[in-house]
């Protein structure tokens, strides 16, 4: 299992848009996904789920990968997250 630490940079936080493209990414690998804001996890490849956790602009989320492709899963949705998810920082 591999996880990274990051800080959402767009403005406007993890809204529908953004939220979709995360999950669209995530669903793209086989690795088990998950992303945790303070004491709630869920499951990175439900759009539910990542809009339950209600991501505002400059909090930190973790996420987590487990499974064959877990290195590259966490790269590009570190990367994804950083580039301000099609946003902008």
């Amino acid at each position: 299992m591999r996880e990274a630490t990051v800080t959402i940079r767009n403005r406007s936080g993890l809204h529908a848009r953004p939220a979709s493209l995360l999950v669209q990414e995530a669903s793209r690998f086989q690795s088990q996904l998950s992303l945790t804001k303070g004491d709630k996890t869920v499951d990175l490849k439900s759009i539910l789920g990542v809009m339950s956790l209600a991501v505002m602009a400059g909090d930190t989320v973790t996420l987590r990968a487990e499974g064959p492709d877990e290195q590259e899963a966490l790269t590009r949705l570190v990367e994804l997250i950083e580039s301000g998810l099609g946003e902008g920082a």
